[in-house]
């Protein structure tokens, strides 16, 4: 699916201005925004999701044009379509697992779910194991819990595309590399494009089919997976994989 965004937004914060003008455009079914922080790929993003306005250009996912100026368009992010998960994966931390993952699904909780939903509810809570935990809440969790729980519910209303922002920022390297497997096999499970924010190489060598360089609010350079670590002058390891489990 032909991702496309091309895009300005001008920002002020405690006096501070920042400007993102970025421009690219892929086909990969994993894209990775690689840059420091600070550098717009979490404003990618939001404008992706229709949490924040561009001030000028064009947002096109798949054939559905979800922003464009000149013709005063611009889709809410209700209807977009779009599963996002923040960095802090933005749990409600007084609700049980179950009710988080269901959150996103379109009759009142938990009473007003048809059957349809109720089976979907637990299908999802035995993909993303956490049947065991459905009562409990964010704060009993681990870390890798915490991120399939965030993920089930950004995915439980099939979104055309999902958006992750540094998704094992808070994870121990073990469970870092853990995650992005696991995180490979739900992308290949559910056969959904994502786009993942990330300023970690590991997290971009092993998860990106292509790698957009973000340098202070500008598109530097994109490249395909297999040359990123030449662009970077590191050598990965040959059990790094940039392909999903079978």
């Amino acid at each position: 699916m032909l991702i496309q965004v091309a895009v300005k937004k001008r920002v002020t914060a405690q006096g501070r201005v920042f400007s993102l003008e970025v421009d690219f455009a892929s086909e990969s079914e994993r894209l990775v925004l690689f840059g420091p922080s600070g550098s717009g790929k979490t404003m990618t993003l939001q404008l992706l999701a229709g949490l924040l306005t561009p001030d000028a250009g064009r947002i096109v996912v798949g054939d559905w044009v979800l922003f464009d100026k000149e013709k005063r368009l611009n889709v809410p992010a209700r209807r977009r379509a779009i599963g996002y998960v923040p960095q802090d994966y933005a749990l409600f931390p007084h609700l049980s697992v179950a009710v988080n993952v269901g959150f996103g699904l379109p009759h009142r909780w938990p009473w007003g779910l048809e059957k349809a939903d109720r089976r979907r509810l637990a299908e999802f809570l035995e993909i993303f194991e956490l049947s065991d935990c459905g009562a409990s809440l964010p704060r009993e969790l681990s870390g890798g819990q915490r991120q399939r729980v965030a993920l089930a519910r950004a995915l439980i209303r099939n979104p055309r595309l999902l958006l992750l922002d540094e998704p094992f920022a808070a994870l121990d390297t073990l469970l870092r590399a853990r995650m992005r497997q696991e995180l490979l096999k739900i992308q290949a499970n559910f056969r959904i494009p994502v786009i993942v924010i990330t300023h970690d190489p590991e997290d971009a060598a092993v998860l990106s089919q292509t790698v957009v360089f973000y340098e202070a609010g500008r598109v530097s350079r994109i490249v395909p997976a297999t040359n990123f670590g030449s662009q970077l002058g590191v050598a990965f390891p040959a059990s790094t994989s940039m392909a999903a489990p079978a």
